[in-house]
């Protein structure tokens, strides 16, 4: 199973643990997720389910190129990195 594992920033407003996930695309994977954390949703997604601007989620090392459907596949190995960015100055 892919694992997906969150950012300690994310870590300090919500119970986001790594999990293993079966989904086959990260819209699945974060399904999964979402599914026992309801509320990680509206940090990660806006209203029409879009990646948030400041959040960054990674396969395999590599940036989604998918921040709309999120059709990026996902591998029985993959490592799923999801990363709030922070900003200001």
């Amino acid at each position: 199973m892919a694992r997906i594992s969150f950012t300690p920033n994310l870590q300090r407003h919500l119970d986001v643990a790594t999990h293993a996930v079966s989904g086959r695309t990260v819209a699945a994977a974060l399904a999964e997720v979402f599914a026992a954390n309801p509320r990680l949703r509206s940090y990660l997604l806006d209203d029409q389910g879009r990646v948030r601007q400041h959040v960054a989620i990674f396969v395999d090392a590599e940036p989604i190129g998918d921040r709309r459907q999120l059709s990026d596949q996902v591998g029985a190995s993959s490592e799923i990195y999801v990363v709030q960015a922070l900003s200001g100055g």
